[in-house]
């Protein structure tokens, strides 16, 4: 038990005074990043599915 309380003890050091934290702009602009990313990805890959799914309807009405 008390190694799991020591343990504890230096996640939390470790969690308060080593973890160097975002600020809360540069938060908000990765945030804003990766939405903008996965949007992006979003409608790549449905171009390519709405692509493919013609594509496949025109050989298989051959």
């Amino acid at each position: 038990m008390r190694k799991f309380i020591n343990y504890l003890k230096e996640c939390y050091v470790e969690l308060t005074q080593k973890v160097t934290w975002p600020t809360w702009d540069k938060l908000q602009s990765s945030a804003l990043l990766v939405m903008v990313a996965t949007l992006i990805l979003a409608v790549g890959l449905f171009v390519i599915d709405f692509a493919f799914q013609h594509l496949m309807t025109a050989i298989y009405t051959l």
